[in-house]
């Protein structure tokens, strides 16, 4: 998930929350430029905007599963979206450092 394949590249990440970095979705680091890594709902100015853990990051996504599914044509139960993060969140940037 961190770069998928698509028609005309590999998209990146959120290496927080998982969610795509498309054009005007990044935040901002502590100089104000763009973070590399990071979309504007989880990094702001240097910092992560909610100090969560990964399981509570991963109930905060699971909140979005209907708009995950609509977006990505898949079918998924909260539940099943839920063990899909708890497999991919532990290879993110933001949780091998909390490791």
């Amino acid at each position: 998930m961190e770069k998928q394949k698509e028609n005309q590249g590999a998209i990146e990440f959120c290496q927080s929350c998982a969610m795509p970095l498309f054009e005007g979705m990044r935040g901002t680091n502590a100089d104000g430029s763009e973070s590399k890594d990071y979309c504007k709902f989880c990094y702001d100015h240097g910092r992560f905007t909610e100090a969560f853990t990964m399981e509570q990051m991963i109930e905060h996504c699971a909140k979005f599963t209907d708009e995950m599914n609509a977006n990505s044509g898949r079918n998924l139960s909260v539940e099943e979206y839920k063990a899909e993060m708890r497999q991919y969140f532990p290879q993110l940037k933001r949780w091998k450092e909390e490791e």
